[in-house]
Formats: C-alpha cells, sequence, structure tokens
C-alpha cells in the first residue's frame, strides 16, 4: 500500500497534520477547507419547474484549495474522502468527487471514502480497512435541506423587504427560534402577578434554629393561594401563637432514601447546555472549541485529537471504551465508585451518523495532565466532556430525604420541616449536572441540611410566629441553553445547526443577550408578528419537526427528496403571491389604537420603526403628533443629558428625540435647524491614536450599532479602525497598534489593523491579562 500514492481529503486544515503522522509517507493529506461549492446566490439557482435541479458553483474563497486537490489527485493512483461523518461531511465528499469527475482527473482511478469519529492512530488506520462507498441517501438528504432553505429564503425574505424593510431575512428554522423567544417574552408582559402568603414556625432544637412551614389549617391542607393577603395571614399568626403557647410537638417522621444515577455523555446539544450553565461559553463558541478538541492539539508527541466527533445524538459509548473508563475509575476511585455495567440508549428516532456520544478519545489523558498544551478555554470544555464521560460510569449518588410534621395544639394545624443529605455521593464526587433554573437545582431540598434525630411526642420550643409574602413569577425567559433543550424537544433543526440558528438570530439584531437572557428586539417582535399572522403554518413547531422526520426518512432512503420538495413548495409558493397581493405595508407596521390624538382627534396608531416603535398620528404629515411607548420612555439619565440644555446653533431648548437610527439628542427647532449629538457618549479607550499620537481613540457606534474605534482629534485626524485596539505592537511590520479580531472560523485573534500586514496570533485572554 505505502508504494501506491494515495491523496487523502479532510475539511479542515488543523487535520492534515495529525492524519498525515497517522497513514505515512504512502499518503498526501489535503483540506477542502469546508465545502467547496454551493447554490449560485442568486434567484433561479434551485430550477422548480425542472425536478429542483440546483445550479451550482464554486465557492470563491476555496477555489485555489480545489486547484491544488485536482493537480495532486493528477499524480494519485486512489482518493480518500475522509470528510466529517455526518450529513455535511458527507455532501463535502460528494462535490470533491463530482468536481474532479467532471475534470476527468478520476478516470481509471479508485475513490473511497474514509469515515472516523475519533482523531486518534487506531481510529484513523482502521478505516482504511473499513471504506465504503458515498451514501447518496444522505447526500439527497443535505441537497433536500438545502433546497427548502434556499426557497425559503429566496422567496420569504424579499417579501419581508417588501412589507416591513430592506435587509430582513426569514430562515426555514430560524423563524421558530424566533417565535419561541417572542412568544414567550408575550407571556411575561401578560403575565400578572398574584399575591400569596405562607406562615412559617421558627423553631429551636438542641441549640439549633429551624424553619418549618404551615401545610394544614384547621384541617384544610394548604395550597400555594389559600392565604393571599396580609390581613388573612395576621389573623391566622396571631391564632396559631395562641394556640402553640411557645411549643410545637412532633406528630410524625418519615424518612426516604433515594438513587440519583448520573447523567448520560455528551450529545452536541447537551454539550452546548451545560457548557451555557456551566462555562458561560455561547453555542458558537462551545462548538468552536469542540471542533479545535477533535481536530487535534499538539500534547507533546505531536497533533492528536483530545476528543469523538462533537455532532453527533448518540449517548452510546463502545464496549472498548467503556472497559477503559471503568478501569480507569478502579485504579484512581475507590472500587465501591464503579457503577454495574450502564449502556445508555439513544431517544433520538434518527440519530446522527456520528458512531458514539462526545467523550475523551484516551481517558489517561487527564485535564490535568494535559493542562499545559491547551489554552483556558480548551481546558475548560475538555475537563467538562472527560469529567462527565468517567461519572456516567460511576456508581449512583444516595440521598436521604427527611420530613418532620409538627403539630400546633393539635394534629389540625400542622408545620413541615424537611430536610435532605448525601449519604454516599457515588458519581457527584466529581460531576453534578447544571440546571437553568435556581429551583431545578435546588433538587436536592429546600434546605439541603442534615436533620437532627426527631421522634414522635417531642416537644420543640417554638421562638415565633412570621407570615411572609410572595408573589408568582412569570415564565423565565430563554437562555442559550433552555433554547437549545427547547429545539431539541420540539425537533427545530439538528444538533449541527443550533449554534447557526442562535448566532443568526443576534447578527440579523432579531434578539439580543442581557446577562444570559434572551430578549427580541423591536426588529425581532415585527418579523415574528408577520411570519405568525400571514405563515403561520410554516413556523409552526410540529410543521418543522414533521419536515426534519421527512429529511430523516430521506436520509434513511424511506422517503425520495422530489415529492418531498414538491409538496411544500406548491402551497407555499401559493401563499407567498397571496400575502404579496393582498397585504400592505401598513397592516405590518401599524396596529389600530382606541385613542384620539390630542392634537387633531383623528385616530393615533402605533407605529414600528427599525429601531423600535412609537405612537403617531392617522393624519400625518397633516399632524406631526407622536409619542413613546410607555416602557419605552427615556430614563431619568437619559434626560438629564438634555435637561436645561439649549442648542449651540440656535438656542432652542434640545430634547431626546428617536429617529431611523434609535435615540438621540436633537434641537426642537428641527427642521429649520438640524444640530443634533449623540445620546451615547463615545467611550475614551486609553489608548494614543498612533497616526496623531495627540489624541486618545474612542469607542464609536455606526448608524446600525456596529462598533469602530476613531480618533478624538475628527476631523483634523481621520484615523479608525475596526477591530478593538490592543496596547502591543505588531512585530511583523512595527505599526504601535494591534486589534481583537473575532471570526466564527478562527474565534479570537490579535491582527494588525494595517492592510499590507497579515499578522495574526490566536488571543489567550489569560496570558494577555497576566
Amino acid at each position: 500500500m505505502n508504494n501506491v500514492k494515495s491523496l487523502v481529503i479532510v475539511e479542515s486544515p488543523a487535520k492534515c497534520k495529525t492524519i498525515k503522522k497517522y497513514l505515512g509517507s504512502g499518503y498526501q493529506v489535503l483540506a477542502s477547507y469546508g465545502h467547496v461549492r454551493d447554490l449560485v446566490p442568486k434567484k433561479g439557482a434551485v430550477d422548480t419547474e425542472h425536478d429542483f435541479a440546483m445550479h451550482y458553483q464554486l465557492i470563491e474563497k476555496n477555489k485555489k484549495y480545489i486547484e491544488i486537490i485536482a493537480k495532486e489527485m493528477k499524480k494519485a493512483d486512489i482518493l480518500y474522502l475522509a470528510t466529517d461523518c455526518d450529513r455535511e461531511g458527507e455532501i463535502i465528499a460528494w462535490n470533491v468527487c463530482h468536481i474532479l469527475e467532471e475534470r476527468g482527473i478520476l478516470k481509471n482511478k479508485k475513490v473511497k471514502r474514509l469515515v472516523f469519529n475519533q482523531i486518534t492512530k487506531s481510529a484513523v488506520q482502521k478505516s482504511l480497512e473499513d471504506t465504503r462507498e458515498i451514501l447518496m441517501d444522505l447526500v439527497e438528504a443535505q441537497q433536500a435541506r438545502r433546497v427548502l432553505d434556499y426557497l425559503v429564503g429566496f422567496n420569504l425574505s424579499p417579501l419581508l423587504w417588501r412589507k416591513i424593510w430592506h435587509g430582513l431575512s426569514a430562515g426555514r428554522v430560524q423563524s421558530p427560534a424566533l417565535r419561541l423567544i417572542a412568544e414567550r417574552e408575550k407571556e411575561i408582559l401578560a403575565f400578572k402577578p398574584r399575591e400569596y402568603w405562607s406562615i412559617l414556625a421558627q423553631l429551636l432544637f438542641e441549640d439549633r434554629p429551624y424553619v418549618a412551614k404551615l401545610i394544614v389549617y384547621e384541617g384544610n391542607k394548604l395550597k400555594q393561594f389559600s392565604i393571599t393577603d396580609a390581613e388573612q395571614a395576621g389573623k391566622i399568626v396571631v391564632h396559631l401563637k395562641k394556640l402553640a403557647n411557645g411549643k410545637l410537638q412532633v406528630a410524625n417522621v418519615s424518612k426516604k432514601i433515594r438513587r440519583r444515577n448520573p447523567a448520560p455523555p455528551f450529545i452536541t446539544s447537551t454539550l452546548q447546555q451545560e457548557a451555557s450553565r456551566k462555562l458561560g461559553f455561547s453555542a458558537t463558541r462551545t462548538m468552536r472549541i469542540a471542533q479545535q478538541l477533535y481536530e487535534g492539539v499538539n500534547v507533546g508527541d505531536g497533533e492528536e485529537g483530545l476528543i469523538t466527533y462533537m455532532r453527533t445524538d448518540s449517548v452510546i459509548l463502545s464496549s472498548e471504551v467503556l472497559q477503559d473508563i471503568r478501569s480507569f475509575i478502579k485504579k484512581h476511585y475507590p472500587e465501591a465508585s464503579i457503577a454495574k455495567s450502564r449502556i445508555f440508549k439513544g431517544k433520538v428516532k434518527n440519530a446522527q451518523e456520528a458512531h458514539e456520544a462526545i467523550r475523551p478519545t484516551i481517558v489517561s489523558h487527564t485535564p490535568e495532565s494535559i493542562a499545559k498544551y491547551l489554552s483556558s478555554d480548551q481546558l475548560k470544555l475538555y475537563r467538562l466532556i472527560w469529567l462527565r464521560a468517567l461519572a456516567c460510569q460511576m456508581k449512583h449518588a444516595t440521598l436521604c430525604t427527611m420530613s418532620v410534621d409538627f403539630s400546633c395544639h393539635n394534629e389540625e394545624h400542622l408545620f413541615r420541616l424537611s430536610g435532605t443529605h448525601i449519604v454516599d455521593p457515588g458519581f457527584m464526587k466529581i460531576y453534578q449536572e447544571g440546571f437553568d433554573q435556581k429551583k431545578d437545582a435546588d433538587e436536592l431540598s429546600e434546605d439541603n441540611q442534615i436533620l437532627p434525630v426527631f421522634k414522635v411526642g417531642d416537644q420543640v420550643s417554638l421562638s415565633d410566629i412570621v407570615n411572609k409574602q410572595h408573589f408568582t413569577e412569570p415564565p423565565p425567559r430563554f437562555t442559550e441553553a433552555s433554547l437549545v433543550k427547547i429545539l431539541e424537544e420540539y425537533g427545530i433543526g439538528r444538533p449541527s445547526t443550533y449554534a447557526s440558528i442562535i448566532n443568526t438570530l443576534y447578527l440579523r439584531r432579531y434578539v439580543e443577550r442581557n446577562g444570559k437572557q434572551l430578549r427580541p428586539t423591536d426588529i425581532g417582535n415585527v418579523v415574528s408578528y408577520f411570519l405568525v399572522k400571514y405563515f403561520a403554518h410554516y413556523v409552526d413547531y410540529d410543521f418543522t419537526r414533521q419536515l426534519e422526520d421527512q429529511l430523516d426518512e430521506v436520509s434513511r432512503g424511506e422517503k425520495a427528496r422530489i415529492p418531498l420538495l414538491e409538496n411544500f413548495w406548491k402551497p407555499f409558493k401559493s401563499l407567498i403571491d397571496d400575502i404579496d397581493k393582498r397585504v400592505e405595508r401598513k397592516d405590518v407596521l401599524q396596529k389600530d389604537m382606541d385613542e384620539a390624538c390630542p392634537k387633531c382627534s383623528k385616530p393615533l396608531t402605533l407605529r414600528f420603526c427599525r429601531r423600535g416603535q412609537y405612537i403617531g398620528c392617522t393624519a400625518y404629515p397633516d399632524c406631526d403628533y407622536t409619542r413613546e411607548v410607555e416602557g419605552n420612555a427615556s430614563s431619568e439619565e437619559e434626560k438629564k443629558l438634555a435637561d436645561g440644555r439649549t442648542c449651540p446653533k440656535c438656542d432652542s431648548r434640545l430634547s431626546i428625540r428617536i429617529g431611523r437610527y434609535g435615540k438621540f439628542i436633537g434641537c426642537t427647532g428641527y427642521p429649520t435647524c438640524r444640530y443634533l449629538e449623540p445620546l451615547k457618549k463615545p467611550k475614551d479607550l486609553d489608548v494614543k491614536c498612533p497616526v496623531c499620537k495627540k489624541e486618545f481613540l474612542l469607542e464609536r457606534q455606526t448608524r446600525k450599532g456596529g462598533l469602530f474605534f476613531s480618533c478624538a482629534g475628527y476631523p483634523k485626524c481621520t484615523y479608525a479602525q475596526w477591530h478593538r485596539p490592543l496596547k502591543e505592537k505588531c512585530p511583523k511590520c512595527g505599526w504601535p497598534l494591534l486589534g481583537l479580531k473575532e471570526t466564527k472560523r478562527s474565534g479570537k485573534e490579535k491582527v494588525c489593523p494595517q492592510k499590507e500586514c497579515s499578522f495574526s496570533v490566536p488571543f489567550d485572554q489569560d496570558k494577555t491579562e497576566n
């Protein structure tokens, strides 16, 4: 075999060196750099009249890599297609093969598909023994998905431009995800809190304080809203204090032993959720770092893949891996820590084509042993994956839950004290799963405390009885973790798409993140309102799930691609044409209000613009009455920026106004005087301008909300750069500043802002701060 010239194609250049090392000198390994061709980016890329024929073109930035592959293939005898082991990888392999066939390069040459879900020597070499053909069912499914996304994007997005405003987009899976967030926000805004009260007994037993909650009053079991006001709660407190006379008596003691099993090893969605909860990573950041760990890191003996393929629905671990994990636990933890053989089974009907759950490729590579080779983010994520894989084969945790009921005078009035403690931590010694909400995290008990030994009939000292006011809370806003979880539950998208769905919502400014919480912007609300009102069927969660199921059927060879596309396209196109004819822009951007204009008595409407909503008169332009929507009004801090100030040009009063690009300070003498200034003052970065060397650079905002960094001496000095300045000299060209650049492919990098300089290195925050 070594005498035969073999060409191996992978997706990422990061894999080339590692795989080349494992294969030896008889193989040349080249990267396609992801997808090599895509639909032509214009109308007509899919011919709906002729079986949805797809018109492809080479992706411009990858043309040079295809030329290199073509050149080297002419010298080779065998082509090995070793792209990722999912549908995306399958279609990349098919496209590379198709391009080379069109050029006549593969004539009389062998083509084989290599599949491995971990980049280790044994896995790569074993894949050479188990080669297969390209699976056309997977290619068909991926083509169907691409066509559906194209048909929605190239027909629905232009409709949004005409009915709302230019630059908006809608997507087959993006739009239902936006609907989830927008509808949750509606629930929160419409929520009306309800008041309720609890009655608490402050106890003292063996010199330790405890708090018990009233659960039965006058023989009636209390529910959440049994006590709804202060007066009622006060009367109950007075009555119970009188009955108790400083003592409560133990009426009942119950104890339960519970077992808690560990979570299965990670799949794509659970990895994204846990990294969000525990590490604060976005889904995009998690997948980027996981990709690095999968492709290979130099751990002393050259590049080595540290985890298995990170796009998978499978929780399965091979018997060989299970044996390795269990042997490691036996060696490094007490014998009692090992569970009986625990095998997890997936719940997903059509799990991604990857073979196993996400796990470390070599369990003996502990996080501590390879920490010096990893960046801070890589180490955090690797430790999470390693601990989860180890914990899944450890013994269950044993918890003891104890409840003690105290009677007040008699058993017509009962208080309850509960506590839980860990009898045997089992797997919890090393790992506990995170939770999205605090109430879920409180699983062990309300107090997580060990209670003393109480016996029925014991007298307990009563320090006091108090009442406590509560209000019901609205449903929580989604976090990235909880959104991924519900996308998975509803069957919206697939593991490989969750990160891109969320990222698209950010990029389109449909959703913004406040801390960890996701909130729809006004633009997002308008788009969601339009889609739900006129395209309810296509943003319906069940429809989206059923379409994903049908794509899965295509991937299994149970359904043909063309009928699926025909069933979707004809009614969808008919609805697009109908909405385009009968719906006007004002139907979407204006909502009638039951209120008259205070200026001219004509009806008012709630209106939407790019930067929010406001109330305006229907008689415009004859009547120019407008006002802010309650809740969007300027804050006191914002008002102070304009209060008492006069225009430097005409001496008229300044006020806060709302324009196309948001709030600003403007002259009330408009349109005669057009003076304005930004509401948010540019932030001084304490970085000297590298050109004039006098003024400092300021952080400024573009009209569309993007950030750039420019000299405070403008217009005398016009220096500006897009990337956040770093006080570091470029080691290549000597420019006084570097910039912090972040991209989806490469993550954070330090780059030189000079166009003619190509300096670029990964950004390590820990090292920079140190």
